[in-house]
């Protein structure tokens, strides 16, 4: 997400305006949800998506539109089977979407926009708010401390600031940074497949090894870090909070237990690890016997990764990578 704001922050200093689409509501069979965003340029340039097909089609001709205008707008698209007015979906719902027009070098849109980028470096949750009023241009961000670059905020911002986007008094708020990171131990093979796939949809990875060769930054270009250290040792380099994600992968069970013994009762959002049964049997036994509770070794995630048969590394991490959007969203018994 970061690497999308810093492109339209891009165009707009560059002196080229841009359209915001938004996905407001959705209801039905729809590609995409409410806090689907895209932004489109003139030529009919576009990045991101809120679905593809027809819905996405219509939204560009109109953003194209609306860019020769200077204007905003909130439009809503339906597409039922069989319905001559439809957009030729296969199938049916309603999409309500939001047009947010980006003036090119306006410093306050900017500001927001940079803002969002700044976020990313830190450890809030962080929205963007954007009021989808027709009538209205206005956006800000927003964090649990309160709202920013906004003049006149929303009557009931808690309401908005939810896991998940949320629509509430003719505003909409779009999570855009995630407080917590996803500490990796082990830089093996599943690693390796696992760091751009988590990156992709909004996590950051950060890779724990005690071998250097295993720990190199060129081998995790998406990772937002890599550190080498003694697996006996992590909170000499990391203090872990109630955000973060651990998995462990490391190349053994002896180092697979240690980290397991420091991370037990740190209160991690979630705490998995990868190994076979007999394996992980080994492990909940020693920590059992180290003192750890049964209901606490219940925590772990023991075999890692939603069980979908996955056997190479690149299943593995979308296994893992599922495991672990299902647990930000708060889905339960996940």
């Amino acid at each position: 997400m970061r690497e999308w704001v810093r492109k339209i922050v891009h165009a707009l200093e560059a002196g080229t305006p841009a359209e915001l689409v938004a996905v407001t509501e959705a209801s039905g069979s729809t590609p995409r949800g409410a806090g689907a965003l895209m932004a489109v340029f003139p030529g009919g340039r576009a990045l991101g998506t809120i679905g593809g097909g027809s819905v996405e089609y219509e939204a560009q001709r109109l953003a194209a539109e609306l860019l020769e205008r200077g204007s905003c707008a909130l439009r809503s698209f339906r597409f039922v089977q069989g319905d001559a007015a439809s957009l030729g979906m296969v199938c049916g719902g309603d999409v309500t979407v939001r047009f947010q027009h980006l003036p090119a070098g306006d410093a306050r849109i900017i500001a927001v926009l940079r803002d969002l980028m700044e976020a990313s470096a830190g450890d809030l949750d962080t929205w963007l708010v954007l009021n989808i009023r027709e009538d209205a241009a206005v956006m800000g961000t927003a964090d649990r401390n309160g709202p920013r670059h906004l003049e006149t905020p929303p009557e009931d911002l808690p309401a908005l600031l939810q896991n998940r986007p949320a629509l509430c008094g003719g505003w909409l708020a779009v999570p855009m940074v995630r407080a917590g990171r996803v500490y990796i131990f082990g830089g093996g093979h599943v690693s390796r497949a696992l760091v751009p796939a988590i990156a992709a949809v909004g996590f950051r990875p950060v890779v724990y090894d005690d071998r250097p060769e295993f720990a190199a930054p060129a081998l995790f270009p998406q990772a937002e870090a890599v550190l080498t250290g003694d697996f006996k040792d992590i909170g000499r380099q990391i203090v872990l909070t109630a955000d973060d994600y651990v998995v462990v992968m490391t190349r053994g069970h002896q180092a697979d237990y240690e980290v397991l013994e420091q991370t037990l009762r740190s209160g991690v959002k979630y705490l998995g690890c990868i190994g076979s049964r007999r394996k992980l049997a080994l492990c909940e036994e020693r920590l059992l016997a180290a003192g750890f509770t049964a209901e606490e070794y219940a925590r772990v995630h023991a075999p890692i990764g939603l069980p979908i048969g996955a056997e190479t590394p690149e299943e593995i991490a979308v296994s893992v990578t599922a495991q672990l959007i299902a647990v930000r969203a708060g889905l339960p018994g996940v």
